[in-house]
């Protein structure tokens, strides 16, 4: 009997006892390849010593100070470094706890902004359908994942949503992918004229989509489209980097890879690799000096914002990622992740599309490849993915409802970042067997 409120619970789940690189070993001695890094969050393994150290030094000095006395040297360094490497205008950093913390804080300090410029008609978000941003209840509220926001629908905020940029199932057979990626950011300027513009704080969007659409990378010129509608129309430009940044896809932040910078940041997960638990909200100078210089507040706040160890621990790992080359390392490994999932699975009758950027892969799984037809959810395949990938010592990230928060199922691969040729061969072989045993449990096989 455990007395721990498991996320499943019905489930008994083996005992993480120990770290070995990117492995980890339970309790009765099993190693398990991390190849999704968890939920895309430890891009170092789990057993980095310098990170370790790092942790253990800072609480030799102090473990917490709370930032309504205090700063910090580990929180003011991982600013700095943050902010010396980032895009466009981004010049301060904002800590909390994770990823929804870190949306959330966007949110408000976006709605804040236009209240201080006294343009507080300004309520109106808009993002993408099948985007996930977050499980509090704003960042649930702009997210576009139906299965994760129905239970709770009659408490969200209003939000819009238009189209993602899905050019496995949405480009047209004769659309170059310029023309699709042109016409489907084109949504965002036909629902602000819908709504007005005058209404609306800004667009949020993940540049790579990451728990509920499987790695799914936007087609060229996409987000320079939306920078250009989100500009002329004078609203904010939200990029949530959660799952996808801080190296995750080649680049330090994943926006770069698309030539355009926001106007605000949410970034979590690889930021402390899952040594401690911290993100942050990255916001510009224009921002940051509209509320300097009006109120001198913004109001928000949580007790563990800019706690010293935790920043002490992403400086280290951030750190770890620069002077060891790692992202050069995630793009020679994603490619080779790439080529080899597509050598065991790309002529496969049940897997219809290959995807992603550097150590950040998705597999979608059909029932007909031509067609494209989903497999039948009440299959629940991602369930028995999972399934046997544990039974065979692998860490994957199966999911359902990737086309519309029902139909669909993808596998998520984010392995950390020190992974060489033969964790890729371990990964890609455990992968296609549980694939195959899952399907053929299916009945589909």
């Amino acid at each position: 009997m455990t007395h721990v409120f498991h996320r499943q619970l019905k489930a008994a789940m083996p005992v993480a006892a120990k770290g070995d690189g990117p492995y980890i070993v339970d309790t009765e001695g099993k190693k398990y390849i991390d190849a999704s890094g968890g939920a895309a969050v430890s891009c170092l393994g789990h057993s980095h010593p310098r990170v370790i150290q790092a942790i253990k030094d800072q609480v030799d000095q102090i473990a917490f100070a709370h930032t309504g006395f205090f700063t910090s040297e580990p929180a003011e360094q991982l600013a700095d470094h943050l902010v010396s490497r980032a895009p466009g205008q981004i010049n301060h950093v904002y800590f909390v706890s994770g990823g929804s913390e870190a949306v959330e804080a966007s949110l408000k300090l976006a709605r804040q902004y236009f209240l201080e410029k006294g343009e507080g008609q300004r309520s109106l978000f808009i993002a993408r359908r099948q985007s996930y941003h977050g499980n509090t209840l704003g960042a649930l509220s702009v997210g576009g994942n139906e299965w994760r926001r129905t239970p709770f629908a009659p408490m969200l905020i209003d939000a819009e949503h238009v189209s993602p940029c899905y050019g496995y199932r949405d480009r047209q057979p004769d659309e170059s992918d310029e023309a699709y990626g042109l016409r489907v950011a084109d949504e965002l300027e036909s629902r602000l004229k819908e709504v007005g513009p005058e209404k609306v704080i800004a667009f949020v969007a993940e540049p790579v989509v990451g728990a509920t659409a499987g790695a799914l990378a936007p087609v060229p010129g996409y987000f320079k489209r939306i920078r250009e509608i989100c500009d002329k129309n004078g609203i904010l430009l939200i990029l949530d980097e959660v799952m996808c940044g801080m190296g995750r896809t080649g680049t330090l932040f994943a926006c770069e890879q698309d030539g355009v910078a926001p106007d605000l940041l949410a970034t979590a997960k690889g930021l402390g690799a899952g040594y401690m638990p911290i993100g942050a909200m990255m916001c510009t100078s224009e921002i940051y000096d509209t509320i300097r210089n009006g109120s001198g507040f913004f109001q928000h706040g949580h007790t563990y914002m800019g706690h010293p160890t935790a920043c002490a621990a992403a400086l280290a790992v951030q750190r770890a990622i620069e002077e060891d080359d790692l992202l050069a390392n995630v793009r020679t490994m994603g490619d080779k992740l790439d080529a080899a999932l597509h050598d065991r699975l790309g002529n496969h009758a049940n897997i219809g599309d290959i995807r992603g950027r550097g150590l950040f892969r998705g597999i979608e799984l059909v029932a007909d490849r031509v067609s494209k037809e989903p497999l039948d959810p009440g299959l629940k395949i991602d369930g028995l993915i999972k399934r046997e990938a544990m039974e065979r010592g692998l860490i994957c990230y199966p999911g359902g409802g990737t086309i519309d928060g029902k139909q669909g199922n993808h596998v998520l691969l984010a392995p950390p970042f020190i992974i060489n040729e033969t964790h890729v061969a371990e990964i890609t072989e455990k992968l296609g067997d549980s694939i195959e045993a899952a399907l053929r449990a299916a009945g589909v096989a």
